[in-house]
């Protein structure tokens, strides 16, 4: 599974999507792979796959609510199953940082 890293024009279909991914990624679209697009108001998404006997265009658009809020913070990229699903129930994956503890001798001086 694969996400296009920038606002695609959601009026392309079949082979306007085809020519992204084909032009975009490493691997080959003939595949199987997954390819996600999504609109620059991040409200529309777009899936691609070839599934041994044609193409597939899968569709979702949001009445309230976006898919992608900020596009500066999005990568062209290969993303996992939860990852497309997060993306597809709005929730936004963000990195979270372990959150450090002071040893038992420091923790007297400053509570952790």
């Amino acid at each position: 599974m694969f996400l296009w890293g920038q606002p695609t024009d959601m009026r392309k279909s079949f082979d306007g999507l085809y020519t992204l991914a084909r032009s975009g990624f490493a691997v080959d679209p003939l595949q199987g792979h997954l390819f996600v697009f999504a609109n620059r108001r991040g409200t529309q998404i777009k899936v691609l796959y070839f599934d041994r006997s044609g193409w597939c265009v899968w569709s979702k658009r949001l009445e309230a609510g976006r898919f992608i809020r900020d596009w500066r913070h999005v990568t062209q990229r290969e993303i996992d199953p939860t990852a497309l699903k997060m993306l597809l129930e709005g929730i936004e994956p963000t990195r979270r940082y372990k959150r450090y503890c002071l040893l038992p001798a420091e923790a007297d001086m400053a509570r952790c």
